[in-house]
């Protein structure tokens, strides 16, 4: 069968299509009941526990107490029996190497018996710690290929859960992964690491206020972003298989240019997978709350409800996970790759970040007087302080081959970091710079102008979309992150900043004079200093403008435009005794970090590459040869019958040089990937970057100018209009 034979079917297969019933029915269990229901939470370990186990199991969940080993083995029994009892037969230790994704290898529950039958157990020992292999992760040379040993290890602060399969279900219990030798080899363990770092020196503040608090924590919810396209287009086009994205693709005559796709009403097929999508991680006690169409066509979003960094992030991976699963369910694929489409809305990640102390308190709450509100500005002042010091790493963190194309484009903030913090409290800083009375600037009403509404309340500032790090009211959301990306390693780095710079500021407030007099003249003093210091990093505009990049450059900014330029930045020396004087990752972590990122980011580029040549070669250009054939038979046909027609021979000459020029560029790149060394990570990056991103470039340009001139009835991949519009 033909590839245009293909693409025809899919599109006949596609008319074809219902949206299907999923399983949901909210009418026969309501929301309350299904929510957490495969969730070992706190309410079932209460029911299931002895009273002291309970409590020390939350002493250690909440306050981070070291866990008692004498009680592993009451809450193992018990974990296996609620899971037993809801179908497991399993159990799995899931963690999250540094691919981006988790893993899992999973042990049956059962043990035979020497009569001949079975039982169920499961140890303490077995629920602590774990054995997988970890010579095929990645380690960036923290291991041998050879040296296999690894462990898991248990994190009672994420609560396991049942994962349901067609066959079963497993047991599924959140773990570190520690190497042998006792380097992180995963995501989890340095976001663990600076969480502690970060409440250790908020704490320290909190004390200079006579605030009781006795842990602080970050908390998180990320929205997401993805795009779903039908499971026939996906599996027509070699690109989308292999690299997540379309490597070749004309854009279409209608895209988001309307801005109709944006909150617009929602396909029924695509509402089908949402729903369910939702059932599914309510279940899991994913706290989703939002769910709408995004800007461009084709794409979504879902957000959930803020919680604690560490459950945030574990619970963002099951929804990228339960986001492809229910797509595939119902014949559709889900594509979370920032850039899928070029000339389209990239998808991103937005990361809303703030901080909470366990009596509940948002310490990013400014209030209704925010200038009066000392403890919120000490706070509001070391997170700026700490943006502006360390705005490389933040860039660096987020840095991909997939989220290069999107930073900077008109749907992503640029490479440059920067702060929004709005009219109110932009004004309120800068106050402490001149000195004088302290006001805050209030907020009105808006005048809706219909008798039977409200004047309805206006907010003390605007928000700013293309703002990297914005603060939109009682956090700040960092929005440079990709929709692909495990927000981990991103809420590491954040987290351990600030908590240099809280350390800095307790620093100094702690040296104060005794009494609120003193404490105050001290903060006045601090904030004015401070001030001055980050000033150059806060900014209102648009982000977007060619002026704010030149004003950037003046200001001192970085603008780490791509991955080979900004990941390198987490290894100088400033960032390596960072993260080692609050132990978040030791020098060879941080290498291997390094290491393993910018290796990602050649070896995608080179799998891209050689997908584009094969494209190119197998696909693109044969067809554009048969097209070629067909358009000079009908000109000699109409020669023989005495017409001569001078465009047709134009455009016949201009196919032929297109198919000859993207042949030759076909090569061009193939010779590029061929010729790429391969003796560093480093090297192979760079060249990558400066050798094949090029050579793409130009073959992209070449293919999409032939799907734009050869007969549609012979090109063989699905195009944009199909896969964006067709549900």
């Amino acid at each position: 069968m033909s590839s245009s034979s293909l693409r025809r079917d899919a599109i006949d297969a596609i008319n074809k299509v219902s949206p299907g019933g999923g399983r949901v029915d909210y009418c026969t269990r309501p929301i309350g009941e299904v929510y957490g229901e495969h969730v070992f939470n706190e309410t079932e370990q209460r029911r299931v526990l002895p009273k002291s186990v309970f409590e020390a199991l939350q002493r250690t969940a909440r306050a981070c107490h070291e866990l008692d080993p004498g009680i592993a083995d009451a809450v193992a029994v018990a974990m296996k029996d609620w899971a037993v009892s809801h179908g497991a037969t399993h159990f799995t230790h899931w963690f999250q190497p540094m691919t981006g994704s988790t893993a899992e290898k999973h042990d049956s529950f059962v043990t035979p018996t020497t009569e001949g039958g079975a039982l169920t157990e499961f140890s303490g020992k077995e629920l602590i710690q774990g054995e997988p292999d970890a010579s095929s992760f990645p380690s960036g040379g923290l291991r041998a290929t050879f040296e296999a040993r690894g462990y898991t290890a248990w994190d009672p602060s994420s609560p396991a859960f049942i994962l349901d399969n067609p066959n079963g279900a497993t047991l599924v219990i959140p773990t570190m992964f520690l190497s042998w030798t006792g380097d992180a080899l995963d995501e989890k363990t340095p976001l663990l690491r600076s969480m502690e770092a970060l409440s250790v020196q908020a704490l320290r503040i909190l004390k200079l206020f006579g605030n009781k608090a006795s842990r602080v924590y970050t908390t998180v919810g990320a929205e997401q972003e993805y795009f779903l396209i039908d499971r026939h287009f996906y599996h027509a086009r070699a690109d989308l298989i292999t690299a997540g994205r379309t490597l070749f693709g004309a854009r279409p005559p209608k895209g988001q240019e309307l801005d109709d796709q944006y909150f617009g009403a929602i396909a029924e097929r695509v509402m089908a997978i949402m729903a369910e999508v939702e059932y599914e991680l309510m279940r899991l006690g994913v706290p989703v709350k939002t769910r709408h169409n995004e800007v461009a066509p084709g794409q979504y979003e879902i957000a959930p409800l803020f919680e604690t960094a560490n459950l945030a992030t574990d619970h963002q991976m099951m929804t990228m996970e339960m986001l492809r699963k229910v797509a595939n369910r119902h014949g559709m694929v889900c594509l979370l790759h920032e850039k899928p489409f070029a000339g389209i809305n990239g998808s991103g990640k937005h990361n809303n970040w703030s901080m909470t102390t366990d009596a509940g308190e948002n310490l990013l709450e400014p209030g209704d007087t925010p200038h009066a509100n000392a403890q919120f500005l000490v706070f509001l002042a070391a997170i700026c302080r700490a943006v502006h010091l360390h705005a490389d790493l933040l860039r660096a963190v987020v840095a991909s081959a997939a989220n290069d194309h999107r930073l900077g484009a008109n749907e992503a903030p640029p490479a440059i970091i920067s702060i929004y913090l709005g009219e109110q409290l932009t004004d309120v800083l800068a106050q402490f710079k001149t000195g004088g009375a302290r006001t805050s600037k209030t907020a009105e009403h808006i005048e809706v102008g219909v008798a039977m509404l409200p004047d309805l309340p206006r907010h003390a500032g605007d928000r700013n979309r293309t703002s990297p790090f914005a603060f939109t009211g009682n956090k700040f959301e960092f929005r440079a992150v990709g929709s692909s990306q495990n927000i981990s390693a991103t809420n590491t780095v954040l987290n351990t900043i600030v908590a240099e710079s809280l350390d800095f500021v307790a620093t100094e407030l702690e040296k104060a004079p005794g009494g609120e007099k003193g404490l105050n003249a001290a903060i006045e003093e601090l904030l004015a200093k401070l001030v001055g210091e980050f000033d150059p990093i806060l900014f209102d505009g648009d982000n977007y403008s060619d002026e704010w990049h030149a004003e950037a450059e003046r200001r001192g900014l970085p603008n780490l435009k791509n991955t080979v330029e900004a990941v390198p930045r987490l290894c100088a020396d400033k960032a390596v005794e960072l993260f080692g004087k609050y132990k978040v990752f030791s020098e060879r972590e941080l290498r291997s970090r390094e290491e393993i990122m910018l290796e990602h980011y050649a070896t995608t580029l080179s799998i891209e590459a050689q997908t584009a040549v094969v494209m190119a070669r197998t696909m693109i250009v044969p067809a554009a040869v048969a097209y070629q054939d067909k358009l000079a038979s009908a000109i000699v046909g109409a020669r023989e019958a005495g017409v001569e027609d001078a465009q047709q021979l134009e455009m016949l000459k201009e196919l032929a040089t297109t198919v000859g020029a993207c042949g030759k560029a076909a090569g061009e790149l193939a010779e590029a990937v061929e010729a790429a060394p391969r003796n560093s990570a480093h090297e192979s990056a760079r060249y990558a970057c400066e050798k094949i991103v090029p050579a793409m470039s130009a073959l992209r340009k070449l293919g999409d100018k032939l799907e734009s001139i050869v007969d549609d009835t012979v090109w063989p991949l699905p195009t944009y209009r199909e896969m964006l519009f067709i549900r």
